[in-house]
């Protein structure tokens, strides 16, 4: 197992990623998409967990066009701040245009066997869901993703199996956009909709102020049930 700085070509240009890289071939690949605070040790240390458990992790930076390199943590109010401002400033279409590109590299990679979902966090939980509506992706996974109540009009789109994990005290999400989404999605036999009824947003970060070691272990284990049936 180990990981590298890679750059990968896309429509738009160039951007770096970093890819971590199972003991064993023949694997699936995940994208992994990030927070607002870039391709930071959090996300890195998750990819790494990933490989460990036998992916392909792919984690591209998807602020490149506005800065490239963001690594940013969730300790300092000024670091927040200029998180907020990234994600105000992000270009979401741009974005899931990237993620198809580091999916469609990913099938590329010697050892992958072709198979590609995406799991993302905060901004990239609603990244996975438009993932799951715009990309090819195999499967895809979002927690407490932000906005998903907005963009509903997409769940039409949606072909591949799709996981959404909701934080139910999610303090960007409230309660009405929450049931938004839960009945918007209701029809669709491709999602499947885990609610965390005690959790507040960002719950399986690890480190984080909300972080919860059993809830985040339960949407965790789920999420990999979930990518080991629709990978394989």
């Amino acid at each position: 197992m180990s990981g590298q700085e890679i750059t990968i070509s896309g429509p738009d240009g160039s951007f770096a990623a970093y890819l971590a890289t199972p003991a064993a071939r023949n694997a699936p690949g995940i994208v992994v998409i990030q927070e607002i605070f870039g391709v930071n040790a959090v996300m890195r240390a998750m990819a790494d967990e990933l490989s460990a458990s036998g992916f392909f992790a792919l984690v591209p930076d998807l602020f490149w066009r506005l800065e490239p390199g963001v690594q940013l943590t969730d300790k300092t109010a000024a670091e927040w701040q200029r998180a907020f401002d990234l994600m105000k400033r992000f270009d979401a279409a741009a974005g899931v245009t990237d993620i198809q590109t580091a999916i469609a590299h990913l099938r590329t990679v010697l050892g992958c066997t072709g198979k590609v979902g995406a799991v993302g966090y905060c901004l990239g939980g609603l990244l996975a869901y438009l993932t799951a509506a715009r990309t090819d992706a195999d499967a895809s996974v979002g927690y407490y993703g932000v906005n998903i109540q907005t963009m509903l009009s997409e769940a039409a789109n949606i072909r591949k199996p799709l996981m959404l994990h909701i934080a139910g005290k999610d303090e960007f999400t409230p309660p009405e956009a929450q049931q938004q989404i839960v009945n918007g999605l209701a029809g669709n036999k491709f999602v499947t909709i885990h609610l965390y009824p005690e959790m507040n947003h960002a719950f399986a970060r690890p480190g984080g102020k909300h972080y919860d070691q059993a809830n985040a272990g339960l949407a965790n284990s789920r999420t990999a049930t979930f990518l080991r049936q629709h990978l394989s």
